[in-house]
């Protein structure tokens, strides 16, 4: 069953936006999740095969940087520590940067998926159908 999501239908409207705007960046400041250091896509968990290919394919830079967000965070968390104010997550930063990747991968593995359930029938041709008069007797 496919999850389902309203964030469309709500961008979409200028009045649910506005409405749920609050409470949406309430959310994201309870979670915390800025206070560490990490992005959104920082908290995707990395067991899933799809999500292992869509972090092989992100460049070594954008790598490199969320292995040491995550690492930061780690620390913090077993120091019951936050980073100061000045060096949180600002909502700008916070963009998805393995999203777009992982909808890529899973994109590609449903194709290869629908791609190996396809079953090719050969067609019956004509002289296969029909016995050829040297042959009746």
């Amino acid at each position: 069953m496919k999850p389902v999501s309203l964030a469309k239908y709500i961008q979409k409207s200028p009045f649910l936006t506005k409405l749920l705007l609050p409470i949406s960046n309430a959310y994201v400041h309870l979670s915390g999740y800025r206070k560490y250091g990490l992005r959104y896509d920082d908290l995707m968990l990395e067991e899933n095969d799809d999500t292992q290919k869509a972090l092989s394919r992100l460049p070594k830079m954008e790598s490199y940087d969320r292995v040491y967000r995550i690492r930061r965070a780690m620390q913090l968390s077993i120091e019951n520590k936050i980073l100061p104010k000045s060096e949180w997550t600002k909502p700008e930063e916070d963009y998805h940067y393995l999203r777009p990747v992982l909808a890529e991968v899973i994109a590609e593995r449903k194709e290869r998926e629908a791609f190996d359930a396809l079953i090719v029938k050969k067609p019956e041709t004509q002289a296969h159908a029909t016995s050829s008069p040297a042959h009746a007797h």
